[in-house]
Formats: structure tokens, C-alpha cells, sequence
């Protein structure tokens, strides 16, 4: 698009699909005049649009001026859709414009004060049509890629099958201690205080609340994802929360029990475990809390609501595979409490708990999509009010179930290698 106009200002262009809704995400912010240019002068903006636009929203800053459009198009690779100006002067719909017209092959648009824009009605036929035939070549791609890493798996799960089913058989065959020994630890966490397993609650709500007020009073957070910022935050900070538990006092299990990992008869191995499932009754009074917060926004529990169940069991076995490794690690390397308080501290910024990825443009979001909690505390928001399938990302649930696994097994055997040395170093 080029642009030309008798002051200096910003343009911004949107596009929205039929249901005419305009994101900060789904834009493009350009100065006029362009650096090194001045004013008057035709400067050329590119911006970006998804093949399934049918609007596109031209943005003339905040003040009253006289701007000229010529050769709007968008286009895909070698093909172009090229929108008639004379559509776009009797067609768009017109806010703070004063005249809008036609001619000579230039759209003439005078504004006023406030917040002038025009949004336009396109068609982008061949453009579309294009991006619909790459995008079916790259799903065969994604699916044969899909099924060798999923060969791939079988075939390192038959090669290190003994080392990645020691630690899921001996837990097992020792679940009744386990569950004796969880809650015994949750009851004995708080003993002595007045108030309890009470105190088990009151960090995470106070921690809810304070996100809350700041973001929400604050900095007037309205609306995210289409609900209230509060149904946004909780289902996103409380699967956080469990992983933030587990990793802390996961990593701590052996030196916390080290009168149990001296005794030669005991297995160890269920230790993590134990603090795993200690964390659960905790997160399940969360979850519930969820629902109940998702309810006073008429929010309503769905199918979709018993995901929860599924997304739990990928944040546990994630959090497992990791605790195995660093419990074991940090008997003979006691900082890495500390530094795994760090990446915790860091790690709930680098994940749209508190923001929404949106504000993260296209192009950029994978980056934080790596994180594989990324999958969980999505998958949690898509349970409680999202309403999607999670084998509907089937991409994301591959990688997801890839890195953990790898990270399990890699736990289970920095776990086994140095079990033997344990007691010695305790």
C-alpha cells in the first residue's frame, strides 16, 4: 500500500475475519513519513494479513489531515490480490471521516480529530486459494514428520524399555506407600502452626489476588481471550502452581527423607513420587476453585471441563521426569535449589500466565510455545472455558509427549546412575 498525506502521523492496518473483531496482533504500525522521507511524499507500508481476511482497517493516526491511498493489494508469494480503490470509496465503512472518495485512480480520505478509520471489505481469492494449497502440502508434511518421530518413539522406548519402565513398575508395586506417605507429608508440612494445612492455600490465593489487583486495578486489564482477566489468570496460574510445588519440593524429596535413603531395605524411588502426589491435594482444591470462579462468570462446566484430568497427567509425568533428575543432582550439588527458584521466578513470565500471546506477533509465538508447560496451562484454559479437543493440536501434543518422554528417561537413569552413592554423600 502507499500512502501519502499533509501531516506527520502513524498508520495502522488491521485485518479481521467475518466476525469484524481488530487485534493489536493482528496489525501493523508504520510512521508517516517513512525515515528519511518527508512530508508529502509517497511512502510504501507493508503489512501483514491472513488469508481468511475479509476486512482490512486503515488507521489515519489521532488528527485531522488529508491522506491519498494507492495500489492496495495483498499477496502470497507470486500471486496477488490487488482491491479496487473504487470499492473501498463506496463500500467501507467510514469513522471521524469527513470525505472519502475516488479518482483518477487514488483514494482521497480527509479526517478528523479522534480516531479516524476505514475499513474496507475485501475478497482475497487468489491469495487464499494459494496459502489453502501450501498449507495442505504442509500437513502431509507435519503428519509423515508425526509419524517417524512416533516410530522414533517406539523404537527408543523398545531399546531403553528396562530403564524407562524401572521407575513406573517400582511405583506401582509400592503405590500403597506412596499415598500413606503423601499424606502423612501434607499433614506434617504445616504441623505446629495454629492454623494448619491452611497455610497450604493461603500463599496461592494470595498470590492470585495481588497478579489480580495489579493487572486488573492496576493496569485496568480488561477482557482476554473473550473472558473476564480473572477466569484468564486462575486457569492459568494454577497448573503453574503445582509445578512450581513439585519442583521445589521434588527436587529436596531425598535430603528431606535422607533417614529413609539410608535405610538399605527402602526404595528410594517412590520418594519424588510421594511429593508429587502431596501437591495434588492442594492443585485439586484449585481446580475446583476454578470452576467455582468460572461459575460466577456464567462460565459453565462442559465435556470439555474432564480434559483437566488429561492435561494433569501430562504436567505430572513432566514434572516427575524432571524432579527424578534433580533430586538425584542436587545431593552432591546443593545450589541447584537456588537456581531452580530462579528459572521458577523467570519462568512464570516467559509463559502467557499473566499476558496473553497474542500481544506476541505471529511470527515470534513458537518461541514460546517451546515451553512445554506452554501445552499444559493452555491446555487447562482450553478445558475450563476454551472448549477444544487437545488431539485438535495434534502437533503441539507430539512435541509435548516427545520432550517429556526424553526427559524422563534422561531423570530415570541421572536417578539410577547415582542412587548407589546416596546414602554415602546424606
Amino acid at each position: 500500500m502507499t500512502v501519502s498525506s499533509d501531516i506527520s502521523d502513524h498508520v495502522q492496518v488491521f485485518y479481521s475475519g467475518p466476525e469484524n473483531a481488530y487485534a493489536e496482533s493482528m496489525s501493523t504500525l508504520a510512521a508517516y513519513p517513512a525515515e528519511g522521507e518527508q512530508i508529502g511524499s509517497a511512502c510504501e507500508i507493508d503489512f501483514t494479513a491472513g488469508s481468511s481476511a475479509t476486512f482490512i482497517r486503515v488507521d489515519f493516526g489521532a488528527a485531522r489531515g488529508s491522506w491519498e491511498i494507492r495500489d492496495l493489494s495483498v499477496s502470497y508469494g507470486d500471486v496477488v490480490d490487488t482491491i479496487d480503490l473504487r470499492d473501498a470509496a463506496s463500500d467501507s465503512v467510514k469513522t471521524d471521516i469527513s470525505e472519502c472518495v475516488y479518482r483518477d485512480g487514488v483514494l482521497h480520505v480527509e479526517t478528523k480529530d479522534g480516531d479516524p478509520h476505514i475499513i474496507i471489505p475485501v475478497e482475497l481469492v487468489q491469495t487464499r486459494a494459494a496459502a489453502e494449497s501450501d498449507a495442505a502440502r504442509s500437513n502431509w508434511i507435519v503428519r509423515i514428520l508425526a509419524l517417524a518421530l512416533l516410530d522414533g518413539a517406539c523404537v527408543f522406548a523398545f531399546i531403553f524399555r528396562r530403564k524407562l519402565f524401572t521407575l513406573p513398575v517400582e511405583i506401582f508395586e509400592n503405590r500403597k506407600l506412596i499415598f500413606k506417605l503423601a499424606s502423612n507429608d501434607f499433614r506434617t508440612k504445616y504441623a505446629g502452626s495454629y492454623l494448619g494445612i491452611f497455610w497450604a492455600f493461603v500463599q496461592p490465593v494470595v498470590t492470585v489476588l495481588v497478579y489480580w489487583f495489579v493487572f486488573s486495578v492496576g493496569f485496568r486489564s480488561g477482557r482476554v481471550a473473550e473472558v473476564p482477566f480473572v477466569v484468564y489468570l486462575v486457569s492459568g496460574i494454577v497448573p503453574w502452581f503445582y509445578i512450581q510445588d513439585l519442583m521445589n519440593s521434588g527436587t529436596n524429596a531425598l535430603i528431606e527423607y535422607s533417614y529413609l535413603v539410608k535405610k538399605v531395605v527402602f526404595k528410594i524411588s517412590v520418594l519424588p513420587m510421594v511429593k508429587a502426589i502431596s501437591a495434588l491435594f492442594v492443585h485439586a482444591f484449585f481446580i475446583v476453585l476454578t470452576v467455582v470462579i468460572c461459575a460466577l462468570y456464567r462460565i459453565w462446566p462442559s465435556v470439555y471441563t474432564f480434559q483437566v484430568v488429561y492435561y494433569f497427567f501430562c504436567m505430572f509425568v513432566f514434572g516427575l521426569g524432571i524432579t527424578y533428575g534433580t533430586c538425584a543432582i542436587v545431593i552432591f550439588f546443593r545450589d541447584l535449589s537456588q537456581i531452580i527458584n530462579i528459572i521458577l521466578q523467570i519462568g512464570v513470565w516467559t509463559i502467557p500466565i499473566m499476558w496473553n500471546l497474542d500481544m506476541v506477533p505471529t511470527r515470534y509465538q513458537f518461541i514460546f510455545k517451546i515451553n512445554p508447560m506452554f501445552y499444559v496451562i493452555n491446555g487447562y484454559r482450553q478445558s475450563f472455558y476454551g472448549h477444544t479437543w487437545f488431539w485438535q493440536d495434534l502437533k503441539l501434543t507430539i512435541y509435548f509427549w516427545a520432550v517429556t518422554m526424553v526427559l524422563f528417561v534422561i531423570g530415570s537413569v541421572i536417578f539410577k546412575r547415582l542412587k548407589i552413592h546416596f546414602a554415602d554423600v546424606l
